[in-house]
Formats: C-alpha cells, structure tokens, sequence
C-alpha cells in the first residue's frame, strides 16, 4: 500500500491502529472523524512528527476525497453513516479493519465469533497456542486491535483473533485457516436490523474458506447446526455439543469431556478440574480444543492448558467475599443470552445488576431464568423502565432503582445475606453511562472494594 493515499474513518483505538499500519507501509493517511468536538492537535500527537497524515473531524465533503484510493472503516461506525453514502458516491473501496490486516499478515489464522464466549474462548485459544507455538498473536476484540500487529506476524506465526459481526460486515477476500461461530442469539438488532441480518454477517466468517481449511460449529445451536450441514458449506466442519455424544467432534458426557474421531474416544478433561463455572464456558473449552487439535496441538499440552485457565476479566470474574457474600463481575455479559449464562453459573441466591443501553433487545427469557435464583434486582441505565416492565408482566416483583454503579452496590450489599452472591451482569451494553464495558466493570469492582 506503498504511496496510496487511503480514508481511515474512526479516530478511536482501531483507527489509530490502522492509520499507523498503513503508515509504516509507506502510505498516506487522512483520518476522519465526524465528532467536530474531537481535538486535532492531540490526535496529531498520536503520530511521529514526519507521518505523512491529515487530521479532518466533522462533515466529510467530496473534495476531501480527491486521490483517495481506498477507505478503512473502524468496527463501531455503522455503515448507514452520512459519510458512508459519500464514499459510495466517490466510488471509494471501503474496507473494515480485519480486512486491512489481514492483507499484510502472514502465518496461520484463527478467527473467532459467535454472540457469547467469543472472549473467552479467544484467550484460551490462545493460551493454549503459546505453550506449543513460539510466534502467536492473540488480537481483536479482546483488547489489541488486529492492525496493531500485523506486521509483527511471521511465516511461521499463529494469530488468534475475536471478531465480531460489525468487523465481519467490511471483509472482502478474508480467510482463516480455522473459524469458529460459537452460537447466534439476538443481538446487536438495532445495528442489523433483523435476525436474518445477523445470522448471515456472522456465518460470513467462512465465506472465503475452503475445503483445506476448518469451521468449529455448536451442534446445540440449531441455526449452527443446519449450517453445517449444508452442502455449500467449503470447509471441513467440526461440532462440539454439550448435551451429547458426538461421532465425530468434542462432546460433554456427565462431567467429562471428550474427543471423538474416526471411532476412538479420547477423554480430554473432567469440568470439576476446570476453573470456569457454567456449561456455556464448557463449550468454550471444547471451542479452544478442536481448534487446537485442528492445528496441531497434542491433546496433553490442550489439557494442561484448559485445566490451568482462569476466567477473563469482566466475565463471571470473581471479586471477593464480603460478609459472607461473593460479588462478580460480569460487565461483558451486554446481551440478555450472556447474562443468563451468568445467573446459570452463580452458586446460590443472587442480588443481580442490570441495565444500560438499550440495543433493542427481548428479555423475557432472562427474566424467566430469575425464578429460584435471583432474589432482588437492581436497575440502573435507559433500560431500566423497559426491564421493570417486563420483570413485573413475568411475575417478578423485587425491583430497585439505581443512579449509578456506586448506589446500586450499596443496595446490593444492604439486601444481600450470608451466602448469597452479588452479580453484576447487565444484559445491555455500556453506552451512555460508561465509555466501554471494561470501565462499567472496573467501576463496579472499585465500588465493591470500598464497601
């Protein structure tokens, strides 16, 4: 992409990372923003002195355009935007930021998606690869955007990333050597439109695959399930279930998981030897495992790994006990399916917090999950009228409102008795109240520890 002059839309981390990509390949960058508000000299600082990039924040005009060549789209902007249709109409190439990545990588490549577990599943992927593997690179959503170490990569290097489906919605040739698509429920609605919208972005992730490469599907999803079985799907097709037993693939049999293939049974590890709670994390640690057995990984290295794993931040983490009650920090379960996950896994009674930004979502079935196990609910955020509402049409009564995280902890703790746990998992994003999920959490945990 040497003397391109390309559009890099989105002044966050992807797009930093992105516009200094492409500047150590020798191109020139505009970076565009459309908060007017944003300051240009601080986002000038970002760069080395002689970078060859233009700073432009507020409305994208055509003449802006001229020699541009091609535009990189960061991940959070929709691609309905204003200044979308001006690319359009420019008949500029728009590509997202895994796309740009992937176009100057090397090595082998593992991408990961699904509405749940993708975070988890990703890290212990990864963990798994660098006990066996000397060059791996574990980016994406987890926190290191894709672009940041694509140069780094190697002939001989393994990346594994966390993709989601605003990434996906921007690849063009994009092709791991392994996928996974953990489970499809509702989510991010009100970006995609319907569910139809959503399922076809995240199976777009085999798209480019073919019959040398793999995809790691959930047979318990039954939109996975058809869709490996279909006959236009390119790549061997590998399923993982936890409620049976599988010819070929990693299954859940009582407690212990197990690799079958080509008529033997290999047992790989016991769930009371994991540190993970909950059969969806379960799942996860068959995700990790057949995308390491796929690759290469011997099943004793894959087993030492999994047993060794401890839960990612802000994902049914642990805090601490206070009282004889113990707090968790679920801030990444931002969709209703997460947050049942997260209720499913706690050891008794829970005081649970939740709300936040509404991505049109349903909540009838968490709600349902309330019933013998969560005792009060705590609201705090724009959604907290829409799931009263809803709480009180099932049955559930025991709800309080919060201003803020700090206020609905105290409450927690004012409610909650020895033995119960307290669960931050809010079933909604973060937006409006908090910068990302990550700082809801770590505001959460400092609120805890201040008790």
């Amino acid at each position: 992409m040497s003397d391109q002059k390309v559009l890099v839309a989105g002044a966050g981390k992807s797009g930093i990372a992105a516009a200094k990509l492409l500047l150590a390949l020798g191109g020139e960058v505009i970076l565009y923003d459309s908060n007017e508000r944003l300051d240009r000299d601080k986002l000038r600082a970002k760069f080395e002195e002689e970078s060859k990039i233009h700073i432009l924040v507020g409305e994208l005009s055509r003449t802006a355009l001229v020699g541009v060549e091609l535009a990189i789209i960061s991940p959070g902007i929709a691609l309905d935007a204003p200044f979308v249709a001006v690319l359009d109409e420019a008949r500029i190439p728009i590509w997202g930021e895994i796309q740009l990545a992937y176009h100057v990588s090397k090595g082998r490549l593992v991408a990961i998606t699904g509405t749940n577990g993708k975070t988890t599943t990703t890290a212990l992927t990864g963990a798994i690869m660098k006990a066996y593997f000397q060059e791996v690179f574990v980016v994406g959503n987890i926190g290191i955007p894709c672009t940041e170490m694509a140069l780094e990569t190697t002939d001989r290097s393994v990346t594994v990333a966390e993709v989601s489906s605003f990434q996906l919605e921007t690849i063009m040739d994009y092709r791991p050597d392994i996928s996974a698509i953990l489970n499809i429920t509702p989510d991010h609605l009100n970006r995609h439109g319907s569910m139809e919208n959503y399922i076809e972005i995240k199976e777009r992730i085999t798209a480019n695959q073919t019959a040398q490469n793999c995809v790691i599907l959930n047979y318990e999803d039954p939109v996975l399930r058809e869709f490996g079985e279909s006959k236009e799907l390119k790549p061997k097709v590998i399923f993982f279930s936890s409620v049976r037993p599988l010819a070929e693939g990693l299954y859940l049999d009582g407690s212990q998981i197990f690799y079958s293939h080509g008529g033997e049974k290999e047992p790989l590890v016991d769930v009371h030897e994991l540190k993970l709670l909950g059969r969806h994390n379960y799942e996860n640690v068959m995700a990790a495992a057949a995308i390491a057995i796929r690759i290469g990984v011997p099943l004793a290295v894959i087993r030492k790994e999994v047993m060794e794993f401890k839960a990612v931040e802000h994902r049914i983490e642990y805090v601490l006990e206070r009282a004889g009650v113990k707090y968790y920090n679920d801030s990444k379960g931002t969709n209703p399916d997460a947050a049942i996950q997260a209720i499913r896994a706690m050891p008794g009674p829970t005081v649970l917090i939740a709300g936040g930004y509404d991505k049109h979502s349903e909540y009838d079935k968490w709600i349902q999950e309330f019933t013998g196990k969560v005792k009060y609910l705590v609201l705090i955020g724009q959604t907290r009228d829409k799931i009263a509402e809803c709480a009180r049409a099932h049955g559930f009564n025991e709800i309080m409102y919060a201003e803020d995280m700090e206020e609905a902890v105290h409450v927690c703790a004012a409610y909650a008795d020895a033995g119960d746990s307290v669960l931050l998992s809010p079933a909604c994003a973060s937006w409006g109240m908090f910068d990302n999920y990550e700082q809801r959490g770590d505001i959460f945990k400092e609120c805890v520890r201040n008790l």
